[in-house]
């Protein structure tokens, strides 16, 4: 086999950008820490979805899928960003286990209000997270992937609002 296409094979995958190394680096990190973290959410989302009981069963069923089927959109999104930008991205279910941050609920049983109350946590944690990932973003002038998070943000808060309004109860304002 010909030394050059030898080289090229073993030559990492690098897009080109305009953003300098150390930029493209850290806020590819950045965004694999949260990739991880959407997997996470997707899938305990997913597991409440499959598990939801009670009275109110049809409305957090679909509202568990709703929301599921929105955060899994944002895979690819945040997938591609790392590749544009020159990076490399997850390989694998034990990467994503290493990297994330969301914490897993293998319970046989979770009360529906107490799912409500978990996936509010999660989503507002993921808001924390993006605002960071924002942050450098910022410092990096990488506007292109701010604006994405931007409209990640967003989502995570109407999620956030959806879980607080279906698990209020009592009086306006309580």
């Amino acid at each position: 086999m010909d030394k050059d296409v030898k080289d090229r094979r073993k030559a990492p995958l690098q897009t080109p950008t305009d953003l300098g190394s150390n930029a493209s680096r850290d806020i590819t990190a950045s965004l694999n820490v949260l990739l991880a973290d959407v997997f996470a959410l997707y899938l305990k989302t997913k597991n409440f979805h499959w598990h939801a009981s009670g009275p109110h069963f049809r409305d957090y069923h679909l509202m568990f899928d709703e929301q599921a089927d929105q955060i899994f959109a944002t895979t690819d999104d945040i997938a591609e960003r790392v590749r544009k930008i020159g990076g490399l991205t997850l390989h694998s279910i034990g990467e994503i286990a290493r990297l994330k941050r969301i914490p897993d609920n293998d319970a046989d049983y979770v009360d529906p209000l107490d799912m409500l109350a978990e996936l509010r946590s999660d989503n507002q944690a993921l808001i924390t997270a993006l605002r960071e990932a924002h942050a450098l973003c910022d410092e990096e002038n990488d506007v292109a992937t701010a604006s994405l998070i931007e409209v990640w943000i967003d989502q995570a808060e109407r999620r956030v609002w959806f879980l607080y309004e279906t698990a209020r109860r009592g009086a306006p304002g309580h």
